[in-house]
This record gives C-alpha cells, sequence and structure tokens, in this order.
C-alpha cells in the first residue's frame, strides 16, 4: 500500500516539475540548471562514493561501492543529448555500483547543439578507449545508459564493432531512445516525464546536418549483428516504449542475446528512483546481476 502511494506521489512529481521543464520553449541553459536542481531527488546508496577524474581525455565521474571491483561500467547519462551530466545521474550510478560491484565510469560528454553529432559518440569511444588504455580488458567492461544515453550505448557499440575492435562484455539500457526520426513514437495514456515536442527539438539540435535516420544517431535502423548481450528496460508510460520494443526485435531478428522487460505504470527512466521505489530498487538489481553474469571471470 505505501509502494503505491509513493508511486503515485513520484508520477506526480515527474509530471508537475520535471515534464514542464523538458518543454521546446525553455531555453536549454535553464533546462541544464533547472534539472540539475531536480536530479537532487535521486538518491545514492550510503558507501558510494564518486570521485572526478579524466579517462581517455574526457572529464568523467567514478563512481564505487565495492573495494575490489571486478570491472567496469561505461555509463552514457540521458537528456536528449542536450543536457544531463555525471553529476545528475549519481543516483542512478551509485545504485549501479551497488548491484553490479563495478567501478561506474560517468563521461561528461559534449552536449547539444554546442556540440552536434558525433560529438558525444566521438566522447563516450575515447572514453572507451581510456579505459583500455589503463589495462582493463574488453571483457571487463560493460557499456550501459538510459534514454539518449541508452541510444549511445548501442550506437558505440555498433561503431566498435564496424572498426572491428573487441567490443564491451554487455549492454544495458533503460528507456533508450533509438528512433530520432520519432515516426512511431507510442501514445500512452499517461506521460509524465518526456514530451514529444521536446524530444523533436532535441533530436533535430543533436543530428545538426546528419539524417535523423543515420544508424549511428537511430540505432534502430542500423545493423545490430554481432553486438553483445542486451538488456533493456522500459517504462509502459512512456512515448519510448515502441523504442524498446523495436530494438528488442531487431535485435532478436540479428541473433543477438535480448531481455526486454516492461515495467508497467512505470515511467521514462524511472529506475532514477531506485533505493526509493521498490520495483526500481528491483530493476536495477535485475541490471546489475546482467552485467555481473556476462563480465569476464
Amino acid at each position: 500500500m505505501l509502494q503505491h502511494l509513493l508511486e503515485s506521489a513520484l508520477r506526480q512529481t515527474m509530471n508537475r516539475l520535471v515534464r514542464p521543464v523538458l518543454n521546446p520553449t525553455v531555453p536549454v541553459p535553464l533546462q541544464r540548471r533547472i534539472v540539475r536542481q531536480a536530479y537532487r531527488s535521486s538518491i545514492p546508496p550510503k558507501g558510494a562514493k564518486f570521485e572526478a577524474t579524466t579517462v581517455g581525455g574526457i572529464p568523467v565521474t567514478r563512481t564505487s561501492f565495492s573495494i575490489k571491483p571486478p570491472g567496469a561500467v561505461l555509463y552514457l547519462h540521458g537528456g536528449g543529448y542536450i543536457i544531463g551530466s555525471s553529476s545528475t545521474h549519481r543516483g542512478i550510478t551509485g545504485h549501479l555500483a551497488k548491484t553490479s560491484n563495478c567501478s561506474i565510469v560517468t563521461p561528461d560528454y559534449r552536449l547539444a547543439p554546442e556540440f552536434p553529432f558525433p560529438a558525444a559518440l566521438d566522447d563516450a569511444e575515447a572514453c572507451w578507449n581510456g579505459l583500455l588504455e589503463q589495462g582493463l580488458k574488453p571483457e571487463q567492461i560493460a557499456v550501459a545508459g538510459d534514454s539518449a544515453g541508452g541510444g549511445l550505448a548501442v550506437t558505440l557499440a555498433m561503431r566498435l564493432r564496424d572498426k572491428q575492435q573487441p567490443l564491451p562484455a554487455s549492454l544495458t539500457v533503460f528507456s533508450p531512445w533509438v528512433d530520432l526520426t520519432q515516426e512511431q513514437l507510442y501514445e500512452p495514456e499517461c506521460e509524465p516525464v518526456l514530451q514529444p515536442s521536446w524530444t523533436s527539438k532535441a533530436a533535430k539540435l543533436y543530428a545538426g546536418k546528419e539524417s535523423l535516420s543515420n544508424p549511428l544517431i537511430s540505432p534502430v535502423f542500423g545493423d545490430l549483428s554481432g553486438l553483445p548481450p542486451l538488456l533493456i528496460q522500459v517504462g509502459s508510460q512512456e512515448i519510448l516504449l515502441n523504442d524498446a520494443e523495436r530494438l528488442a526485435e531487431a535485435a532478436n531478428r540479428q541473433d543477438v542475446e535480448t531481455r526486454l522487460e516492461i515495467y508497467n505504470s512505470l515511467w521514462h527512466v524511472f529506475q532514477v528512483h531506485s533505493g526509493q521505489l521498490d520495483r526500481a530498487t528491483k530493476a536495477m538489481e535485475t541490471a546489475g546481476e546482467h552485467i555481473k553474469r556476462h563480465l569476464a571471470g
């Protein structure tokens, strides 16, 4: 009963405080400032430690919970490629560090409109290479991300594969944004977080002069064959439900080991409420298990 009430309260909070800010009429710099404050409600677990450093020349936040992590997760934050940072996502990375036992490395990749495609992808690749230069093996590194960062995680793996580079041990994506054309957005009865007009503007700012259907911008249109085991989590109350389902279908068609989890009555990147909402905490535990299961022993 208490969890049901908490779920309802959190949904209303997202709808009243976050959704109005994610509006194309609100200037991007203002969105960044407000969202930075809003994410303070996403609380890391006690014992999580955060260190600002650089990896591959990219500024990152390294999140740790375990004393001797067996591997690392390159975590790519969401925000429509125009907002968000490693700081806003400390709640998610803290809980993922706890459930995976890994060190979580979250790059502050360059954002649009100042730095359109392929800046974010280039920075993600630089960070990946930086982890390898630090002595980690590819099979000791997982890649994960939420929303735009989920799409970026998939495109990073695609780029590494196309360059015939070693691939990460696994991919984990929360509410992935993988079709920036928005031609098949889902229309839920309730959408507490995202407005299609905002994601449409963000897509154009990120793509710049490139086509929105470029597979390295919208990976659902690309070749997914050969990618690592993929876990997809999505809520039923979000416009990106179809993105998640289509990504799973495409990956399955191309023989990628894929698991799709749809959480009824939950919203976009509900994992930010891990540690508060039981279903979010359980989802994060599932993500941690997926990562641990595929890391090299």
